[in-house]
């Protein structure tokens, strides 16, 4: 065999590197070149695996994952992401200067290899290498094949090493992916046109959220991420278009916790002519849609750690509808609404429900309900005829006291809001400027009033929390598991 220097399961991680580097100039004394080029390829290994027949030439690529070198053969798998293969090299049949380029891969190399398909005895399949080729030398060494990436936060600080060693992981990242391009399917066979509305804007409007703020040179002008895109969707609206929807990222600067992460997923969605009751059978179609094709049903298992079911979420159809305010009464009792808002302070008490001296009344009943309905609400819900302080951008309900709208409640957080648009200016104004509190200026966006003034038609729309709905999908305990790289707070 060759020179080339080895790594043993003693070696420390600068011990490792070193090796590694060795061999790096070793493949450089050998010319071959460590970092490679173009290879072209037959099959992904997950595809070969997939579609496997014996004794066909096949050209794969991936990252060595495992690596058995037995003396006069040796056992590999290659693969990436989406699956690996199992490759089998009989080394005495290599050339001397083939062994020793073999004798410088390690576990995390990325290589090419050509030959033809069998299967072993074990009945796994497998290529049989007559050619193979570097295509990048990995410096570092990959982690533990055992334990992966046991450390959660370095998970999410090295996302990719969590990936590479961690099959879950990447499976839910992948199902995200195309869970993502099912959903643009959905609306598009159901005439929905997609679009891209500004990220940055003058006002940030569609949400009640703290924006982050910027500033633009050239133009000397304050301006806002956007907290949401609501107000340009329906821009689109009155200009004529009637279905439409946008998969965007949002970002409000405010809190962090496992349901919340600054910058986020939405899909909107907006049809002309709807209301929020047929908004509410599209989300209920769509998250079922996805369940069937990604989840194998409409049940879907919450496992904690050690692997052992907490949860089975129920998505069976027609899903409960409920009014907020029988909701509220089932677990603040009959007579909350009757109270007066010192009395309902002092009920939050009694609850265990934490509020401030400066909440409004809607307010101190808004923190009732998430802490005692939603957090405990798994099985979907939808929740109807909420107070119109809530949410100044949909139509009023006859008697003017709650507004047209849903909030879909699963796995115990909100996963989709959905509203009888309001098209009327006038009113829109006057709720605008009330939500704005004296800061009209800066928080109302009157070019969106005068848009209306120009006739919006009736509409519905939804939107959905991607981040949230894949958690809830795919069982996953924090939005971080779902988010490929969150944001942390800065080691020292």
């Amino acid at each position: 065999m060759s020179d080339a220097p080895q790594e043993t399961s003693q070696s420390t991680e600068a011990e490792l590197i070193a090796v590694r580097r060795e061999k790096l100039a070793k493949l450089r004394e050998l010319g071959v070149d460590p970092f490679g080029s173009a290879f072209e390829t037959t099959h992904t290994p997950a595809e070969l695996r997939a579609n496997f027949e014996e004794e066909k030439q096949v050209k794969v690529a991936g990252r060595i994952t495992g690596l058995r070198n037995m003396g006069k053969s040796c056992f590999f798998h290659i693969g990436d992401v989406l699956g690996q293969i199992q490759g089998f090299i009989a080394v005495k049949k290599l050339s001397d200067e083939q062994k020793a380029v073999f004798d410088c891969l390690d576990r995390g190399d990325w290589i090419g290899i050509e030959g033809e398909t069998f299967i072993t005895r074990t009945g796994e399949p497998t290529v049989k290498v007559e050619h193979f080729t570097v295509l990048s030398k990995s410096l570092r060494p990959m982690p533990d094949k055992w334990h992966g990436v046991a450390d959660r936060e370095l998970k999410y600080r090295k996302r990719h090493l969590d990936l590479m060693s961690n099959e879950e992981s990447a499976a839910v990242f992948v199902a995200r992916s195309q869970m993502v391009a099912a959903m643009r399917d959905f609306f598009h066979g159901r005439g929905y046109l997609e679009v891209e509305t500004p990220m940055l804007q003058s006002v940030a409007g569609g949400a009640a959220a703290r924006p982050f703020e910027t500033h633009h040179n050239a133009l000397g002008m304050p301006l806002t991420l956007r907290i949401a895109p609501e107000l340009f969707l329906k821009r689109l609206l009155v200009g004529g278009f009637t279905k439409v929807f946008e998969l965007n990222r949002n970002f409000r600067n405010e809190g962090i916790s496992r349901r919340h992460n600054p910058e986020f997923t939405m899909l909107e969605a907006y049809q002309a002519f709807a209301d929020f009751e047929i908004m509410a059978e599209l989300v209920e179609e769509l998250t079922c849609h996805l369940a069937e094709k990604f989840c194998g049903g409409l049940k879907i298992e919450h496992k904690n750690e050690e692997g052992n079911v907490v949860r089975t979420i129920d998505l069976s159809r027609p899903w409960k509808r409920a009014s907020y305010h029988d909701l509220v009464k089932e677990v603040a009792g009959d007579d909350f609404f009757d109270l007066t808002p010192e009395q309902r302070r002092a009920k939050c008490d009694e609850l265990g429900v934490q509020i401030s001296e400066e909440m409004e009344d809607y307010e101190v009943i808004q923190q009732v309900f998430e802490k005692k309905v939603e957090e405990h609400t798994f099985d979907p819900c939808f929740v109807t005829r909420v107070p119109s302080e809530l949410i100044p951008l949909a139509k009023v309900t006859p008697g003017g006291k709650t507004v047209e709208v849903y909030e879909l409640i699963i796995n115990g957080q909100e996963i989709s809001p959905g509203y009888s648009e309001l098209n009327d200016p006038d009113v829109q104004r006057e709720r605008l400027e009330h939500q704005a509190g004296g800061e009209e200026e800066q928080l109302v966006d009157y070019d969106f009033i005068e848009t209306l003034e120009h006739g919006m038609p009736p509409a519905g729309g939804i939107g959905i929390g991607i981040d949230r709905l894949i958690m809830m999908l795919t069982g996953a305990p924090t939005i971080r598991d779902v988010v490929l790289f969150p944001l942390l707070k800065k080691k020292e």
